[in-house]
């Protein structure tokens, strides 16, 4: 996918999520390459072999719900549900230049009305101011308190039906 609208497409601010291209992988490594983005979601960057190993596990998994964010028909990053440890979670991922648009709280909020099961938990660092309040203005309470690979974090919790917000 291209780093730039189509010629004499307009700048709307439309969110939308699409089922992953082979493309946009490309995008997203070089996405989980920022320095910045790694420290907020305390997540070290992968080599690209070991990113590509990782993805064509994701993409083969029937388990997991995958989608591409487009803002303005741009890959701005993905959302994904997934099994671990015996619950089911939500992670997603934004580019930095698509910080503070709004784009996460759209796409989490579009996203889960796809994803029907409750209780959807998500992990996140304590550090991560941004994604904790994209988290909560979803309806995701803090439930708990925990620890992975050295990183304090939260568990946050949606448990309402899907359905009309």
């Amino acid at each position: 996918m291209s780093d730039t609208p189509l010629s004499g497409q307009a700048v709307t601010g439309e969110v939308l999520l699409r089922d992953v291209r082979e493309a946009d992988v490309a995008t997203f490594f070089e996405q989980q390459l920022d320095p910045l983005a790694n420290r907020m979601a305390a997540l070290p960057p992968r080599d690209r072999a070991t990113f590509e190993a990782h993805w064509a596990r994701i993409l083969s998994d029937e388990t997991v719900a995958l989608q591409t964010i487009l803002y303005d028909g741009l890959v701005a990053g993905n959302i994904v549900g997934f099994d671990g440890d015996g619950e089911r979670l939500v992670g997603y991922w934004i580019g930095r230049d698509y910080w503070g648009k709004g784009i996460a709280t759209s796409a989490l909020s579009k996203f889960l009305s796809r994803e029907a099961a409750r209780p959807l938990r998500a992990r996140v660092a304590k550090e991560n101011v941004g994604s904790i309040r994209v988290l909560e203005k979803c309806g995701f309470t803090r439930v708990g308190e925990g620890e992975a690979d050295g990183v304090e974090e939260f568990v946050l919790e949606l448990r309402e039906p899907p359905g009309p917000r």
